[in-house]
């Protein structure tokens, strides 16, 4: 039912008596939460005076101070902590910028100010169009479940949804224009309810329900309202009949109780009404009895009892105790048939399970940190947990292929929900790009992208959007799937959705394309990390694929990447079969991972003409004072010692171990411009790889620049990633390794 609460602490003439609204706030405080809850009100008070900036969604009174009063006095029953009840006071000052977040923070602190940031952040929510039942963007749950999943992501502190929770309470209450009230019930139906009902706070649930169906439905809820009010007196009277039988019988037994009637909610019966298709008389819980005991064995005593008593009727049993619902609420309900053949239902639950119910959350603060209380602690955390992640009620798996990685990521990781330009909520994984959001928005937007603005900026298809970010797909209709949007280094798409999207488009050309263009990405990448002594067969069969042909195809398509098909290399190279002996000594790589046939205690290092590095075929050279001298199989310097000392040279493996980093030179060409050195070692630092030297060269003539790098690197892969962003820099032509 609908509650109506008295603003006790205004005086004759209308206004606040502070004094009297801290002294009877239903709480106990220290000296220093007193003083400080009584600043934030006399904080409160004087911004009465000061203009409103934003008044945008509130649909009550404009004096901030007796809204915030108002919900801290919500808040208060729901026992939250003394910097809750400070920012509750603050909200409406804050949000309507009469007081500054930097003030909050210098007169009471951190904590405050967090909670205030919290709460101003779910202010979007407001801004949404009305109709939240139609289908979006392929959906057919709706706009309903991403705004309720958005509101639940912009919470990292379950405070932040009690303070919006008892503001939308208080707007509700208090709205008197017919259209702005149906709009605000409308939001608290769709959003905020649901949230109170996740939160397991029974006692806002109810009346955020019935007021909001009151507005939204007014017919039905006078109709229900008439029948309740017509049958109050015999229901009454029932109810003390049945409470004195049972108590008689309770005693006799020996079990310590409490018991009394409950009001069923005017929304809860005509949703039982609509969910059954049922009429008012057969609503079995409109009589109804709560019964309170000390210990859970006496919940199920006690229910054998109500059974003894009254015959139960079938089917009408809930046993939420052994099986809680999904918001953490415990008891045990029974529908029987009592005295005179009238049917009413029976709740047993302990005074924890009942304190759960209608608190929430909220009903295990006061056990946090205590060693008494371990089991309610981690309740407590388990619940705060639950909020912050996102809630998978009706997501889209995807395609059976990428159900593991989107488990992996999607599932698993925090959520960003986007705007698209109609103000519709896209629901995407955290580190989402503007191609993931085209991909959700519609394929063949996706296909067609060829950029993006967001908030109004031109963006990066690489940007990793941000919460509540407003995003426009820029679209061509010449334009077509890239094969580096595939490469994961790159950036470019980072949800499995999106990416089975491309794949499936490469898929569908022609075979003889992605043969070609798997050719030439494999040919650039091996060139461009001077590998030349490369057995494509045996890497093809590496990658699954029967051919060298069919490996190509794989790669033009999508379905196999570059990066597999060096690791494929790489991992053929290290498991070559020979003869090995490892070094005892390791050379001046220090890393031992060097394996030579046929040689005993040599000391080994690499060349400094070619720099191999693992993945690299390399072959020994015997020298007269330094032990073995590895080199690259192509080298041209081992070529030229294989020809005037053959018998020096030997055969050399890579070891197991794929740790160390390794010395290569990269050689960057490109148009000099400002920055451009700064652009270049960003990429290296943002690789956390480490540059040994750097040599510069600029052509004034042709206005270019020639740069030489020693880096080290862990391995081909990483460095192939590497050559790869920096090729993609402003004004960079070319980028290779130097073999020799």
């Amino acid at each position: 039912m609908v509650q109506v609460r008295q603003q006790s602490y205004l005086d004759a003439a209308g206004d606040v008596d502070v004094q009297r609204w801290l002294d009877e706030l239903p709480i106990i405080l220290d000296e220093s939460q007193y003083t400080l809850l009584a600043r934030a009100c006399e904080v409160a008070a004087e911004a009465r005076g000061k203009p409103a900036a934003d008044t945008r969604d509130w649909a009550g009174h404009s004096d901030c101070f007796l809204t915030g009063l108002d919900m801290a006095q919500i808040l208060v029953e729901l026992h939250v902590d003394p910097d809750c009840l400070v920012a509750t006071v603050l909200y409406r000052a804050v949000r309507e910028e009469r007081v500054s977040l930097e003030r909050v923070e210098q007169c009471f602190g951190g904590s405050v100010t967090r909670l205030l940031r919290g709460v101003l952040r779910m202010v979007a929510i407001g801004e949404l169009p009305l109709n939240l039942d139609r289908p979006v963007l392929g959906q057919a749950h709706g706009q309903k479940d991403n705004v309720r999943k958005m509101l639940i992501a912009l919470v990292d502190d379950v405070r932040v949804a009690l303070i919006k929770l008892a503001e939308r309470t208080c707007a509700l209450r208090a709205v008197k224009n017919d259209e702005r009230r149906r709009q605000v019930a409308q939001e608290v139906f769709d959003v905020y309810a649901p949230l109170a009902h996740r939160l397991g706070i029974g006692q806002l649930k109810w009346e955020l329900e019935d007021l909001s169906f009151r507005y939204l439905y007014p017919d039905a809820y006078r109709k229900i309202a008439r029948l309740l009010d017509g049958k109050r007196l015999e229901r009454d009277q029932f109810i003390q009949r049945v409470t004195e039988d049972l108590s008689q019988l309770l005693h006799q037994a020996g079990i310590r109780f409490e018991i009394g009637g409950r009001a069923k909610h005017i929304y809860s019966i005509w949703r039982k009404m609509q969910r059954k298709g049922i009429g008012f008389s057969q609503v079995y819980d409109i009589r109804a009895l709560r019964i309170m005991v000390p210990e859970v064995r006496d919940c199920y005593a006690t229910l054998g009892l109500v059974h003894g008593l009254w015959r139960n009727i079938p089917n009408e049993f809930d046993d939420y105790i052994a099986n809680p619902k999904e918001n953490g609420y415990r008891s045990l309900h029974t529908a029987v048939i009592g005295p005179e053949g009238k049917i009413m239902e029976v709740q047993i639950r302990t005074g924890q399970m009942h304190q759960e119910a209608e608190l929430g959350v909220c009903a295990h603060w006061r056990y946090k940190g205590s060693d008494a209380g371990g089991l309610l602690a981690s309740t407590y955390e388990e619940k705060l947990a639950w909020l912050r992640q996102v809630l998978d009620w009706h997501e889209e798996t995807g395609d059976a292929g990428g159900v593991a990685e989107q488990f992996s990521f999607d599932v698993a990781q925090d959520r960003v929900y986007a705007f698209t330009p109609d103000g519709d909520v896209v629901n995407l994984a955290q580190g989402a790009t503007p191609l993931d959001f085209a991909y959700h928005v519609h394929t063949e937007i996706g296909h067609r992208c060829r950029g993006a603005k967001v908030n109004g900026s031109i963006v990066p298809l690489t940007y990793q959007l941000k919460m509540g970010e407003r995003v426009e797909v820029l679209t061509s209709k010449d334009a077509v799937p890239r094969r580096d949007w595939l490469q994961h280094g790159l950036g470019y798409i980072r949800t499995s959705r999106a990416r089975a999207k491309v794949q499936q488009w490469f898929r569908s050309q022609a075979r003889e394309d992605n043969i070609a263009a798997g050719r030439n990405l494999l040919a650039r990448e091996f060139k461009r990390l001077a590998l030349t002594s490369i057995d494509y067969q045996r890497i093809a069969k590496k990658v699954q694929c029967n051919s060298v042909e069919d490996m190509y195809a794989a790669v033009g398509a999508g379905d196999v990447s570059s990066a597999q098909v060096m690791n494929a290399a790489q991992s053929l190279l290290q498991n070559a079969p020979r003869t090995r002996l490892r070094l005892a000594s390791p050379g001046v790589d220090g890393s031992g991972l060097v394996e030579v046939s046929g040689v005993g205690n040599l000391v080994t290092h690499f060349a400094g003409c070619c720099k191999p590095v693992p993945g690299d075929l390399i072959s020994g050279f015997v020298t007269k004072h330094r032990g073995v001298s590895v080199h690259r199989s192509d080298c041209g310097r081992l070529m030229h010692l294989q020809q005037t000392a053959f018998d020096r040279v030997i055969d050399v493996s890579w070891g197991d171990r794929s740790t160390g980093d390794y010395e290569v030179e990269v050689a960057i060409e490109a148009y000099d411009r400002q920055g451009l050195l700064r652009d270049i070692t960003g990429q290296f630092a943002n690789a956390r790889l480490n540059v040994l030297s750097i040599n510069t060269s600029t052509n004034k003539d042709s206005n270019t620049a020639t740069m030489r790098l020693r880096v080290e690197v862990p391995d081909l892969v990483s460095l192939s990633k590497l050559l790869e962003r920096i090729e993609r820099l402003k004004n960079v032509i070319n980028v290779h390794r130097v073999s020799d």
